[in-house]
């Protein structure tokens, strides 16, 4: 490599950097995604690295590319902060996107507060077309250029347009389109060419979504060119994928970030020979858990903000508990979340009047120790972390605690109970993306990544039985190193809804064969060659009269069937009965380039003795733990919990119980040498009931997946019209 290269993944809290310089050596950097001392961390980051002053330019003639996850339109649609959208839709639907599929996300919530809709007014366009794409009823064109002349276009941004049955036939809405751009309207979006695909309400709502955020994405798209020049800018999909900024949508950028971390953790699986892997990923304000096992699980249908829309996603849950997540008390029970205290303030321990968060927790226990943390704290951000600031406010908490509840709880026992609480629901998630799919969890290897998974680890793979876990070098960096790992990614779909026989299997095959050659066009004119490039035909079956579809990669048709009815079997427990039919024609076409090089990360240092001591509460006391210097650690090397190893970005913190080996490609390797369970009090301490509270649900919530997932009734399977609960004798 002659020049420089850069992946970045700019997270809710931190920004993480990697640049490989022209020498193949790797520079890392994190710094606060929100700052007074910078406009933009991504910027920055680059900035820091190439130790370039405040007046000096990027060097752009020294700097191949640039691969970034961004969170720009996931705050968006999250804040409602998207560019101001009008909902074109046929005549009559002007309420169908709110009313939804009147889905219940708490089911017994008396008051349901429907979630904010993304476009700002409803236009009703005069026109109709049947199932099969005939029409009923002619465009009203005349009246459309009404309509819109009497919209104040200097006030709306961005059009949607959603009309039924276009999947089948799109002649109303290209005409819509041209309308609308003749009108002056600039940012219009239309669904039959977003997502042509049956179901009007995920459809028309990928399209508003669409239309709302690449606004914004194009804003910030300019803004990063302003500063970076002409220098090549990729960024990441919720695909897995990367695009460049010109092919960047809205719909496509919601799991920008979490889709890195995704691809690492199967990187790391992969160089590993693990063949089953459960990324899990602790950041500053949420964690996101992914599987893999050979093949990315994805899926075509996601939701954010309250808002459920099609787009092709690694299948990624995530859950509100990171290292910011502020730790409070309910007046009964101990509460984890869902609020972040974010980089700004942050927890206590930054040193910016924060609240109390999982990261103070972890500082009182000991699992932190702020002389091995950088000193990028405090109003001017060269302080270290504040121990003081994190005790007095935990002795406030926990006099409070005590003196509502009758308990007598020191302030390290609130600490861990905290920390319990929140393992307890990262697990609930990892269960979500594992068990309630139909695989054991404890056949998998946990790879673990971000600035705070390896605080939790031990504790995590103890919940869930878990007996490996693997953590990368770079592992507080793992979604960046995922982007520098990711591969160029294109896809397109066709709903077909149509008997699987040969002559439609034939039928799907030609629709795919016909969108292959412009999507790998689009990889080959980045400078991809042919050999690097592979294409993927997939076609989602299901049983006729049903809902729910599998995906299933083309072959020969006896083959199709055969995997069909096994993976049918798997996910639901019985073997289908009925005529299959297709839903969707699926085509994924990928593009690989130079991976980072993991020779380049291992030590060749061959010092094995700890760099210090400090005091770590485990098993209700504090022990004399032993710190270990990560980079000092040579390939071979084996410790026992408890210890703690350090790195200059994260603190990997061995339980007793474990032991921790060092491998070939530098990767710290932790086995669980005693298989135990948390022990939970019996006594109804604050601590005891929110834990109870945790497993309770868990254990419900895995009832109604494999209620569902082995029902035959399209009313509990599809509709969802069941409930679980567990009752006392």
């Amino acid at each position: 490599m002659s020049k420089w290269f850069f992946a970045v993944d700019k997270g809710g809290t931190f920004t993480d950097i990697i640049g490989i310089d022209p020498h193949n050596k790797i520079h890392t950097s994190k710094i606060p995604s929100e700052s007074s001392l910078y406009l933009d961390p991504v910027v920055q980051g680059i900035r820091s690295i190439l130790n370039l002053s405040e007046d000096d330019k990027i060097p752009s003639h020294k700097i191949e590319r640039i691969r970034i996850g961004t969170t720009v339109a996931t705050n968006a649609l999250l804040e409602r902060k998207g560019s101001n959208t009008v909902l074109l839709i046929t005549r009559g639907f002007g309420d169908l996107l709110e009313i939804g599929n009147q889905a219940r996300p708490e089911l017994f919530d008396l008051a349901i507060n429907k979630p904010e809709q993304l476009y700002s007014s409803v236009l009703e366009v005069h026109e109709r077309l049947d199932a099969k794409g005939n029409i009923i009823q002619d465009l009203d064109e005349t009246r459309l250029e009404k309509d819109l002349k009497a919209l104040p276009s200097s006030e709306i941004a961005s059009l949607a347009i959603v009309l039924m049955h276009s999947w089948k036939n799109p002649i109303h809405e290209e005409k819509c389109y041209e309308i609308a751009k003749k009108a002056g309207f600039e940012n219009v979006s239309i669904s039959s060419k977003l997502m042509p695909t049956i179901k009007i309400v995920c459809r028309g709502q990928t399209t508003v979504v669409d239309s709302y955020l690449s606004p914004i994405l194009r804003e910030y798209i300019l803004l990063l060119k302003s500063e970076l020049g002409d220098i090549s800018v990729e960024f990441m999909q919720s695909s897995g994928g990367l695009t460049d900024g010109l092919m960047l949508t809205g719909k496509d950028a919601i799991l920008s970030g979490p889709a890195g971390g995704a691809i690492g953790s199967a990187s790391v699986g992969k160089i590993n020979n693990y063949n089953s892997v459960i990324g899990f990923d602790m950041g500053g304000t949420s964690t996101d858990v992914s599987r893999y096992d050979g093949n990315y699980s994805r899926i075509m249908e996601i939701e954010a903000g309250g808002i459920n829309f099609q787009t092709s996603s690694l299948d990624i849950k995530t859950v509100a508990a990171g290292g910011g997540s502020k730790i409070w008390f309910d007046g009964r029970k101990l509460q984890v979340g869902p609020e972040s205290s974010g980089a700004v303030p942050g927890p206590v321990c930054y040193g910016l009047n924060g609240d109390l968060a999982i990261t103070d927790a972890n500082l009182v226990l000991g699992r932190i120790n702020p002389d091995f943390f950088p000193s990028v704290f405090g109003s001017e951000q060269n302080q270290k972390l504040s121990r003081e600031e994190t005790e007095k406010e935990f002795k406030l908490l926990c006099s409070k605690v005590n003196e509502t509840t009758q308990s007598n709880l020191s302030v390290e026992e609130l600490a861990i109970g905290f920390v319990d609480i929140a393992n307890e629901k990262m697990a609930a998630a990892v269960k979500e993306i594992s068990v309630s799919r139909g695989y054991d969890v404890r056949n998998h290897v946990l790879v673990c990544f971000g600035g705070a998974a390896p605080q939790h680890c031990c504790g995590i793979a103890r919940i869930l039985g878990i007996k490996k876990i693997v953590i990368h070098p770079l592992s507080s960096l793992l979604s960046a190193y995922g982007i520098a790992n990711a591969e160029q990614f294109r896809y397109g779909i066709k709903s077909m809804v149509t008997k699987f026989d040969y002559e439609s299997y034939s039928t799907a095959v030609s629709e795919l064969e016909s969108m292959q050659p412009a999507l790998v066009e689009e990889l080959e004119s980045l400078g991809i060659e042919s050999r690097h490039i592979v294409s993927n035909h997939l076609l989602d079956l299901r049983v006729a009269g049903t809902d729910n579809s599998i995906t299933i990669p083309v072959s020969e048709i006896d083959e199709m069937n055969s995997r069909f009815k096994e993976k049918h079997r798997d996910l639901f427990g019985f073997y289908p009965v009925g005529e299959l039919e297709i839903e969707n024609a699926r085509l994924e076409v990928t593009g690989s380039r130079k991976t980072i090089d993991e020779s380049s990360l291992v030590s060749n240092s061959s010092k094995s003795e700890p760099i210090d001591y400090c005091k770590v509460y485990f098993d209700k006391k504090f022990i004399d733990t032993p710190i270990y210097s990560k980079d000092s650690l040579p390939s071979g090397f084996e410790l026992f919990g408890p210890a703690i190893i350090h790195d200059p970005n994260s603190t990997v913190v061995i339980d007793p119980g474990f032991r921790a080996s060092i491998n070939e490609f530098g990767h710290i390797i932790i086995d669980q040498e005693e298989l135990s369970n948390l022990q939970v009090s019996a006594d109804k301490d604050p601590i005891s009931l929110e834990i109870f509270s945790n497993l309770f649900m868990s254990v419900a919530e895995q009832m109604g997946y494999t209620l569902q997932n082995t029902a035959h009734s399209v009313n509990i399977k599809e509709r969802l019209d069941f409930s679980c609960a567990i009752f006392d004798s």
